[in-house]
């Protein structure tokens, strides 16, 4: 196609008509705060099933927790080592609908490499081994074909050294090599989901604040002008995340933090394949090396209490990236150095508070609450089962109101983009047909007597990309489109190179 269709786009232009709108009418079935993965799914699932909905969230889409995560759509596997079967089952199962339905343009086959060098003895070895085995199980239960993630097998160390030139090749026995789904983008999933919730009616509503919530109305503010509106609504849903205890004081949240490298990935000598690394003394935990397609690498993953306020935008400390750089370190036959850290990022997860003041971890299981006054409130899970948590929310809030709904339709759904490219869209750069499916001939178009905008600005991403992402993704400004549309700024000096256009096309399309 050309141009996307029209119903699914966002812009200035329908925020501003959307939003005048609901101030002459102001009610709705459902009212979502929070413009994450978990609240962009539970619009589009609702809105799906015929409900109208209003989804306001006080910054931007992807603004929080949902643009920090590892970029990985994970079937299970960590969970069977502590015996929870149904939420490996469950994460299984989301993987194959993301990776086979919902949204294959967005999410493809990673291999991962764990390499077996003296200090993974040989009974730690099979027990590894068996949990693959396990994993696969998981994979063949949720029907997802060995063609779409291969079989794990163990292999060589002539292999290991082929996926994965810089190990360290001394004491390296070989490695046992698994599938996962990686997202393209995880940003990238949340504007697609929001995108068709709004194809299917929903009202997106970016930079709109919630400043009282109940269970049948609110006040939100629209954080460009101050003003504010009351929307009267028969269930509303609270989906912000770490942040939710903001609005409901019910729900006692200890965040947890997961910090981030990003790396230049020459520094690893040509990696083929992710890398899954034991921490030493870790009881079971794993660093990732992760390679993307912009030819960077991230490198993670911590598990940190978050102390204090919870920040709008979390960072990295120092010990985190020295933990990471050592377990990383561990494997490679040259040592990386602060000196190679491109950039850092970090994200906070969800954890419920038990209520004998223990921290119940259910960043990885899913809770949905609803309070004295009747909200309901949405925490833990992952990106991999929102459409899970969507579908209960949904369910509950239906429930609750007495909603008219329509039987849930999301595991059927293609989101935006989706489907294989056909035709002339076919011929599109494969950067841009796996960042944006079957609308990459669109993204092109933007370019249309303005050839200047298929030149890269930064990281290979194009003017055209950064004008896509104001006329049909809701971009507002350039935080938007350096920090969420695209990645552009998680590396400083790539940001300031994009800056002065993303400034211009803002300008041009304000």
């Amino acid at each position: 196609m050309s141009t996307p269709d029209p119903r699914t786009s966002l812009n200035a232009a329908r925020r501003t008509r959307e939003l005048r709108e609901l101030g002459e009418h102001p009610h709705v079935d459902l009212l979502v705060v929070g413009g994450g993965v978990t609240g962009t799914g539970i619009a589009l699932d609702a809105a799906s099933r015929g409900l109208s909905v209003v989804l306001a969230e006080k910054h931007d889409l992807a603004f929080g927790t949902s643009r920090w995560s590892s970029k990985l759509v994970h079937g299970g596997l960590r969970y069977l080592a502590t015996g929870q079967l149904g939420i490996a089952h469950e994460s299984a199962r989301e993987r194959h609908l993301l990776i086979t339905r919902t949204a294959p343009h967005l999410v493809r086959a990673l291999p991962m490499l764990l390499p077996l060098h003296d200090a993974v003895g040989r009974l730690d070895s099979a027990v590894l081994r068996a949990g693959f085995l396990l994993g696969d199980a998981l994979r063949l239960s949720a029907g997802t074909p060995g063609r779409t993630l291969p079989a794990a097998r163990r292999v060589s160390r002539r292999r290991a050294l082929d996926l994965a030139p810089g190990l360290r090749p001394e004491g390296l026995r070989g490695g046992h090599l698994a599938h996962d789904g990686q997202l393209v983008d995880d940003a990238r999933l949340v504007v697609a989901l929001a995108r068709t919730a709004a194809g299917h009616g929903a009202r997106v509503l970016t930079r709109c604040g919630a400043e009282e919530l109940r269970g049948d109305s609110a006040v939100l503010r629209d954080e460009l002008t101050g003003e504010r509106l009351e929307i009267r609504a028969r269930a509303v849903v609270n989906a912000t995340g770490v942040w939710a205890g903001q609005l409901v004081p019910d729900v006692r949240l200890s965040p947890s933090r997961g910090s981030h490298l990003v790396l230049p990935g020459e520094v690893f000598g040509g990696l083929r394949s992710a890398l899954t690394i034991p921490i030493p003394r870790g009881r079971g935990r794993f660093a990732l090396v992760l390679p993307q397609p912009d030819g960077r690498v991230y490198a993670g993953l911590t598990d940190e209490p978050q102390d204090g306020p919870v920040p709008d935008v979390p960072t990295a400390p120092e010990d985190d990236v020295t933990f990471l750089l050592d377990a990383v370190n561990t494997v490679l036959a040259r040592p990386l150095t602060r000196a190679d850290v491109l950039g850092t990022f970090a994200g906070l997860r969800p954890l419920l508070r038990a209520r004998g003041g223990d921290t119940a971890d259910l960043s990885r299981k899913h809770a949905v609450l609803t309070s004295a006054d009747g909200v309901i409130t949405v925490v833990g899970g992952k990106l991999t089962t929102y459409r899970r948590m969507a579908e209960d929310a949904v369910d509950t809030a239906a429930a609750n109101a007495a909603l008219p709904v329509r039987p849930c339709r999301t595991r059927n759904l293609p989101l935006v983009g989706a489907g294989a490219p056909t035709g002339p869209e076919a011929s599109a750069p494969a950067r841009l047909v796996a960042r944006y499916g079957t609308e990459a001939r669109a993204v092109l178009a933007e370019a249309a007597g303005r050839p200047d905008l298929l030149e890269p600005v930064a990281a290979g991403i194009t003017g055209a990309e950064l004008r896509f992402a104001v006329r049909h993704e809701g971009a507002l400004d350039e935080a938007d489109l350096l920090e969420r549309r695209t990645r552009v700024a998680l590396v400083p000096e790539d940001r300031e190179a994009a800056r002065a256009a993303a400034r211009a096309l803002l300008t041009e399309d304000g």
